[in-house]
């Protein structure tokens, strides 16, 4: 399992200040298929912010564990960091179905976050993360699908964020999730996507949400893999026990595999889906 973390935090700054975003290569993780994890983004965010909205931007950090099985072509999903305004972050979570058609999954993530990094500055997009999703899903000719999450911070602390799918974000303040971006699914395990087919969703199916971040406050962005693994009040505790973004993502991280891994863990994910086998026996006996 490759899970990326991303810890952002926001910081005051009266001036532009893109050095306080490092640059990230694009990079690729993979998926734990036993449960349907895939890799995960940890952004926290503490921010000085005033009433006049002082200039912020990002400070990132990862951590990554590859998936045995996936080593050698890097994964299946894909993600971006850039120092854009006051800081873009975004992940495309590959679906592994594909595979079962000889179409690498790993493709059209790739290329969907590759042209979504190039198109931030255009003229169209002017930082609106849903026009960016329609631009950049335009451009991308790779066979396969995605679900995707694109967070862009505003210099004045307010994170636009535009999603499809069950890629998720949460914000934590005071130690309390006060945000969190609800997945989108036709039905279990089935979730929205943008996809190289006619019949998959577009830009417009996209949730689109504004948080106004304040002091303190902590963002957690990622695929369902980090969702599916991790209950979200440990997600909470493991962000109040590190300070260092370096290590609360690699704890993160090693948290979610390590779920992953346990047999006897009723994962967040394998509660939600005996929830819907029950439902459907309940369905069927009435």
């Amino acid at each position: 399992m490759a899970i990326p973390m991303i810890r952002a935090l926001i910081s005051q700054s009266q001036s532009l200040s893109h050095s306080l975003i490092q640059s990230l290569p694009r990079t690729l993780s993979s998926i734990d298929e036993s449960s349907s994890r895939r890799k995960r983004l940890l952004c926290s965010a503490p921010s000085e912010l005033n009433p006049a909205r002082s200039e912020v931007s990002f400070s990132v950090g990862t951590h990554l564990i590859p998936h045995p099985n996936k080593v050698d072509k890097g994964g299946e999903d894909a993600f971006f960091v850039s120092n854009y305004n006051g800081g873009v972050i975004a992940v495309a979570d590959g679906v592994s179905g594909w595979a079962e058609q000889n179409v690498d999954p790993s493709l059209f993530p790739q290329e969907l976050m590759a042209n979504a990094s190039n198109l931030l500055g255009d003229e169209e997009v002017n930082n609106d993360p849903q026009i960016l999703l329609r631009k950049a899903h335009a451009a991308t000719f790779s066979i396969g699908s995605a679900t995707v999450i694109v967070a862009m911070l505003e210099r004045d602390g307010i994170l636009k964020i535009a999603n499809i799918g069950d890629c998720g974000l949460r914000v934590i303040r005071d130690g309390q999730i006060i945000f969190s971006t609800p997945p989108q699914e036709h039905y279990f395990d089935c979730p929205y996507q943008l996809s190289s087919e006619v019949a998959g969703q577009t830009y417009l199916d996209a949730m689109v949400s504004n948080v106004e971040l304040l002091e303190g406050d902590a963002i957690i962005m990622g695929s369902d893999g980090l969702f599916d693994n991790v209950f979200d009040h440990e997600i909470t505790l493991t962000i109040a026990r590190h300070i260092n973004v370096a290590e609360a993502a690699k704890a993160l991280a090693n948290l979610a595999r390590d779920h992953s891994m346990d047999s006897n863990f009723d994962s967040p994910y394998s509660l939600e889906a005996r929830s819907k086998v029950e439902s459907l026996m309940i369905s069927l006996w009435l």
